[in-house]
């Protein structure tokens, strides 16, 4: 296996684990909250559309209204159609005489405007949760867009992609749905338990007396089924977070024969979750058949009662009736609102970790007084005694007392082992972070006086394995500047010696390179980004490691088309590669954040220094082979 394809696979490992953790951490991160307080956060999104919010309650109160007459409209046909005018007066006020016709016209009708009012109120709802929820997304992910990169050492990206999918679909759900049937299911009980006393108050009293050994049931069981499901749901996290571990770093189990072992973990987490859902469908299937038995036998008994009542002439049987059906609703309401109550509290939660985000505020910005860019722009870059912590590692410094100059229109190279700090130098030119003690200028001027997005549209970067998205070679290459021609983007593809390649792909420019430009080698993948720093045309250049692991071929190509985008700007590399700096300017030699030498190649290998040592330690293996 070559040394990019073991480093390849140790990503994808890496990738996976991390996918795979952040897997399960999020499935325990799907709890409700403990108050409803958060929801109160959505009112601004909600305000904004008040015409949406004022149609919905239009339609919900049409919905409840026409759901708690529908029983009065079967009163009627009860009473005035099957029993034949059994209670006249009611029967003679509808002047329908004796027209059958017309009391089941008033029931038709009746469900008829139930049927609008519902899809009225179902329609302006959903639009209302799809428009909030769509502004949500964007509002959340535009604002993650300007936080820091310490933001996201202590937020995993997988968690906050999460967030702007499952725990917005949660509010969608809440606002689409859970919200409406609530509103309208608490209106219609409510309505439900009132009229029940009108029609009959002895019958509305049994009912109320027997209603405990309904919803007793209903609620002990409800519980238990709660906590099997989100058991459930762990589970089944447990195994995605398997399959995407292995699937992740699909090369490595492939090389390590590692197929059946991978398939029988997979096997038993599959298992595992099939035996905690058969215990949430055991307990669901018993409290089916409780709730049952426990409300039809409630009914049952007040149906007896009722039946002697309708015997006896108390009530009519159009009134036993009305009744009847208003017990099921308050019934059916109240076991409905358990249940979204769960629905609702979980959407809080998520609401109110979406409002984590929004709240969260960038430590990176421009610091008074605020300060333009000159123009035009020399670019000088000067470190003056910049001492560096990363918030993730407060006590190790990364950069101690570090000063220099890096001269405009000139190339300097930093060079030194791993940890030297000289990524924390771009980071910090980048204003990603800002140092403890020091500062960093640009022709004079503290970058922190700087707005960072006019900064960083003074600064073109080529990146160590420079990320590509999804998309064609030429929406890769346009990514510093979208607005470029065809013409220019071609020029920059030419001078970063990835024309010839990008031609010869199967529509050229257009081709889609897919998700990361997996398709292209890194060497090509590299020439895409210098193409992309190069139509960028900052006066600004930094080349972080963009020659390390690719054959002298690629190294070749690379190192000209740098050659090109660094004439006459001021330009800084990074490389471990000494025989790729060799032409700079300047060579600054990093050690453990401090800065050990600095001159040109041949000025730091007479003294014998660190880079010396580093040099001998390349070449002579070399130099030996070839002897």
């Amino acid at each position: 296996m070559t040394e990019d394809a073991k480093r390849d696979a140790l990503a994808d490992k890496d990738r996976g684990s991390s996918f795979a953790s952040e897997i399960a951490r999020d499935s325990k991160q799907r709890e409700k909250a403990r108050t409803l307080k958060p929801l109160a956060r959505l009112a601004p999104f909600l305000l904004r559309y008040k015409g949406l919010l004022a149609a919905f309650t239009i339609f919900l109160i049409l919905a409840a209204s026409l759901t708690l007459l529908l029983p009065a409209s079967f009163r009627l046909v009860v009473d005035c159609g099957f029993a034949g005018a059994a209670d006249a007066e009611i029967c003679r006020k509808m002047e329908f005489g004796d027209d059958l016709t017309g009391y089941f016209l008033a029931g038709f009708l009746v469900a008829i405007g139930l049927g609008v009012a519902s899809a009225g109120r179902f329609y302006f709802v959903s639009r209302l949760g799809e428009r909030v929820v769509a502004d949500i997304r964007q509002a959340v992910y535009a604002h993650l867009l300007t936080l820091s990169p310490s933001f996201f050492v202590n937020v995993r990206t997988g968690e906050v992609l999460s967030r702007l999918t499952t725990d917005t679909t949660l509010i969608e759900t809440l606002i689409g749905t859970s919200i409406s049937v609530a509103l309208r299911t608490v209106a219609t009980t409510i309505g439900a338990l009132v009229l029940m006393f009108f029609v009959s108050w002895k019958l509305a009293l049994m009912m109320f007396a027997v209603g405990p050994l309904m919803l007793g049931p209903i609620i002990l069981f409800g519980r238990r089924v709660q906590r099997l499901s989100r058991a459930s749901q762990d589970s089944l996290a447990n195994a995605s977070a398997r399959a995407s571990e292995s699937l992740g770093a699909i090369e490595t189990v492939q090389a390590f024969t590692r197929e059946p072992e991978e398939d029988r973990n997979f096997r038993g987490a599959v298992e595992a979750t099939f035996d905690v859902a058969l215990k949430r469908i055991t307990v669901r299937a018993i409290m089916t058949g409780v709730i049952f038995s426990a409300v039809l036998g409630g009914l049952i008994a007040v149906l007896w009662f009722g039946a002697n009542q309708v015997q006896s002439g108390a009530i009519t049987p159009g009134a036993m009736t009305q009744f009847v059906m208003y017990a099921f609703v308050a019934v059916s309401g109240i076991g409905m609102l358990t249940e979204t109550y769960a629905e609702v509290m979980r959407a809080s939660g998520a609401t109110e970790r979406l409002m984590e985000l929004l709240a969260a505020r960038s430590d990176i910005a421009a610091v008074a007084p605020v300060a333009a860019l000159p123009a035009p722009l020399q670019a000088e870059i000067v470190f003056r005694d910049v001492t560096f912590a990363y918030p993730a590692r407060p006590g190790q410094q990364a950069l101690k007392s570090v000063s220099a100059i890096f001269e405009s229109g000139k190339t300097t190279a930093l060079v030194g082992p791993s940890g030297a700090g000289k990524s924390t130098i771009f980071q910090l030119l980048l204003r990603f972070y800002d140092p403890q003690n020091g500062a960093v200028s640009i022709d004079g001027t503290d970058i922190r006086n700087l707005d960072p997005t006019a900064l960083r549209s003074a600064i073109s970067i080529v990146q160590q394995n420079a990320p590509l998205f999804a998309g064609s070679a030429a929406d890769n290459i346009r990514f510093g500047r979208p607005q470029a021609g065809e013409d220019e983007v071609i020029a920059a593809a030419k001078a970063a010696n990835a024309h010839e390649f990008i031609t010869a792909l199967p529509d050229g420019y257009s081709t889609p390179l897919g998700q990361g430009a997996t398709t292209l080698s890194g060497g090509q993948r590299q020439r895409l980004a210098i193409a992309r720093a190069i139509l960028r045309n900052a006066p600004i250049v930094l080349l972080d490691e963009a020659t390390s692991a690719l054959d002298s071929e690629s190294e070749r190509l690379i190192q000209s088309a740098f050659e090109r985008i660094s004439k006459g700007r001021t330009s800084i590399v990074i490389a471990h590669r000494l025989a790729t700096v060799l032409k700079a300017d300047s060579i600054i030699v990093m050690d453990e954040g401090r800065i050990v030498d600095q001159g040109a190649h041949h000025e730091l290998m007479a003294r014998g220094g660190l880079y010396a040592r580093l040099a001998e330690l390349q070449f002579s293996p070399a130099q030996d082979a070839a002897e």
